[in-house]
C-alpha cells in the first residue's frame, strides 16, 4: 500500500494576487491607462474603467498561466522560490483553473464592454505571452526576452483600441518603445541575477553568451529604442512637453546603458551600474508615458 499524497491548505486570497504578478501588473495597466488617454477621441468613464479592468486581468491571467508552467524554473531560482506554487503554498490544477478563468473574463468582458477591436489585441497579447514567451521560447533560445518583448509592449495599443475602435501611428511607435525597452530592462537583471537562471536551466543571454556580448546588446537596443522614444515628437503626434522630457529621460537612459556596456565586472563585483539601468528602466517607462498623457491634455 502506498502513502496517500498529502493535500495542500487551501490557497488564501494573497496567493492568488501574488499569481498576477502584482508589481508587472502596475507598468501594465499604466502604459495601457496611458494608450487610452493619448488617443484623439475620449472614451465614456465607466467604459474606460471597464477597459483597463480587463487589461489588468489579462495581464494577471497571463502572470498566473506562466507560473503554472513554470513552477519547476521558479523553485529553482532564489528571487521566485517564494511565489505560492514552488513554495508549496497552492496546487498547479487551481493556478491553471484561474489563470484559464481570469483570462476568458477578461476577453470576453472586453469584447461585449467595451470593442472588438481592444478585444482581439488582448486575446492576442496574453497568447502571445503564454505561448510564444512562456511555452515555447523562455527555455528554448537567449532570444526569448527579444521577441518575448512583444508580449509586455501590447497595453498601449489595447488602450487606443479601447478608446477609438482602431490602430495609429503614435500607438504603435509606443509598442515599438516597449518592444524595444524590454531587452535593456531584462538584460540588465539578468547581469545580475545571472546565477539564478543558469541554476534552472534558462537559456538566458549571460548565461549561454557571456556579459561581454549582454552588455554589448544592452547597448546596440538602446539606439533604436531612444528613436522609438523621442519620433513621435518630431512626426507631429505629441507636443514640445513630451518631446522635451522623452528626449532628457532617454538621454540619461542612454547615459546609464552605456556605461553598463563598456563596464567590466571582477569576481566580488556589486553589480551596481546594471540595478542602477534596470531600476531607472521601469521609472523611466512611466515617466514617459505619463509625459504623453499631460503633453495630450496641454495641446490637445
Amino acid at each position: 500500500m502506498t502513502a496517500a499524497t498529502p493535500l495542500l491548505p487551501p490557497a488564501d486570497w494573497r496567493d492568488f494576487l501574488a499569481l498576477t504578478k502584482p508589481r508587472v501588473m502596475t507598468l501594465v495597466v499604466f502604459t495601457g491607462l496611458c494608450g487610452m488617454l493619448a488617443a484623439p477621441v475620449g472614451i465614456h468613464p465607466v467604459l474606460g474603467f471597464t477597459a483597463i479592468l480587463c487589461i489588468a486581468l489579462g495581464a494577471g491571467a497571463a502572470g498566473a498561466l506562466n507560473q503554472w508552467y513554470e513552477a519547476d524554473l521558479d523553485a529553482k531560482m532564489r528571487r521566485t522560490q517564494k511565489r505560492p506554487l514552488p513554495d508549496g503554498r497552492m496546487d498547479r490544477q487551481s493556478a491553471l483553473h484561474f489563470g484559464v478563468g481570469l483570462a476568458a473574463f477578461s476577453v470576453i468582458l472586453m469584447f461585449v464592454a467595451v470593442n472588438v477591436a481592444a478585444a482581439a489585441i488582448l486575446t492576442v497579447s496574453i497568447l502571445f505571452y503564454v505561448l510564444i514567451y512562456t511555452v515555447w521560447l523562455k527555455r528554448r533560445t537567449p532570444q526569448n526576452i527579444v521577441i518575448g518583448g512583444a508580449a509586455g509592449a501590447f497595453p498601449p495599443l489595447i488602450g487606443w483600441a479601447a478608446a477609438t475602435g482602431h490602430v495609429a501611428t503614435l500607438p504603435l511607435l509606443l509598442f515599438a518603445l516597449v518592444f524595444l525597452w524590454t531587452p535593456p530592462h531584462f538584460w540588465a537583471l539578468a547581469l545580475f541575477v545571472k546565477t539564478d537562471y543558469a541554476n534552472a536551466g534558462v537559456p538566458m543571454l549571460p548565461v549561454v553568451a557571456g556579459e561581454r556580448v549582454t552588455r554589448r546588446q544592452i547597448g546596440l537596443y538602446t539606439i533604436p529604442m531612444a528613436i522609438a522614444a523621442i519620433a513621435p515628437w518630431p512626426l507631429g503626434l505629441t507636443g514640445p512637453l513630451y518631446g522635451g522630457v522623452a528626449t532628457l529621460t532617454t538621454l540619461a537612459f542612454g547615459v546609464l546603458a552605456l556605461v553598463v556596456a563598456t563596464r567590466t565586472t571582477g569576481i566580488d563585483d556589486s553589480m551596481k551600474p546594471e540595478k542602477r539601468l534596470f531600476s531607472y528602466s521601469i521609472l523611466y517607462l512611466f515617466v514617459v508615458f505619463g509625459a504623453l498623457v499631460v503633453d495630450r491634455w496641454v495641446f490637445a
